[in-house]
């Protein structure tokens, strides 16, 4: 997978040219994956105009796309699919969706997630990627829309790019043939631009006496929160394949229509 060139999309990466089994690899300019679209400019941005994006699946929840509504090309399909719905609905907004409220409260966020509570919430809400309901039905859009031919090239993302994007990611190339190794290395690639998106209010949140430890947990990602989705997927249904079957209800044709449009 490859990293676009700077843009005013943030954290843009195309999900071809990652190595499958068999020598094979991902079919480039076909599914790619981000940040937010809210700064996106065309007249500006010659690079992912060239992209020719036609359909864009949202992961965010209401509030994050009021907030920051996505721009989108002309003629570009925009599909709302809120991953977190089920955990918003029932009062637990979770932290992958509050991202730039907790960075602007040291005290808050000491509160809520010091001591090793951060890493712990993520842990819960990628386990809820794998289980709720709302997470099932975007990410059976997600792997529905990839399979089809005529959703042209697709971009996928929540706000920061890494968490709900990342179990999309990870779940896409799984079942292409990625292995585990290449599946946490693509995971974990998005780092560094998440980090440098998110620097001005790590500063201002570490300047603030806010615990850097916080802010790193909040920003980055790391192993034991994609472990922790991947677990969820072994316990409640021993594989992968039978997670996208009978938990995201994705029938095999699906898979195998996924498989032969984005295999090289």
């Amino acid at each position: 997978m490859t990293a676009t060139p700077a843009t005013s999309v943030a954290n843009l990466r195309d999900l071809g040219g990652t190595p499958l089994s068999g020598g094979r690899s991902v079919r480039p300019g076909l599914v790619l994956r981000s940040g937010q679209l809210d700064r996106l400019d065309l007249d500006a941005d010659p690079a992912v105009a060239a992209l020719g994006l036609r359909t864009v699946i949202d992961f965010r929840t209401d509030a994050e796309r009021a907030d920051y509504p996505d721009r989108v090309p002309p003629g570009t399909r925009l599909l709302v699919a809120d991953v977190l719905a089920d955990a918003v609905h029932s009062g637990r907004m979770p932290a992958a969706a509050q991202l730039k409220d907790l960075l602007r409260d040291p005290a808050v966020a000491e509160e809520h997630l010091g001591g090793g509570k951060a890493q712990a919430l993520f842990g819960g809400v990628y386990r809820s990627f794998v289980h709720s309901g709302s997470a099932q039905a975007a990410y059976r859009l997600l792997l529905t829309e990839a399979a089809d031919p005529a959703a042209g090239p697709l971009l996928f993302h929540c706000t920061a790019g890494k968490d709900r994007t990342g179990w999309g990611a990870t779940v896409v190339l799984s079942l292409l043939g990625a292995d585990d190794e290449t599946l946490m290395a693509e995971y974990l690639s998005v780092n560094p631009a998440v980090k440098q998106a998110f620097a001005p209010m790590i500063e201002g949140f570490t300047a603030a006496g806010g615990d850097p430890d916080i802010a790193l947990a909040l920003i980055g990602v790391f192993p034991s929160y994609l472990g922790a989705a991947l677990d969820e997927v072994e316990s409640r249904y021993g594989s992968m394949e039978k997670y996208v079957r009978e938990g995201l209800g994705v029938p095999d044709g699906t898979v195998e229509a996924l498989r032969a449009r984005l295999r090289a």
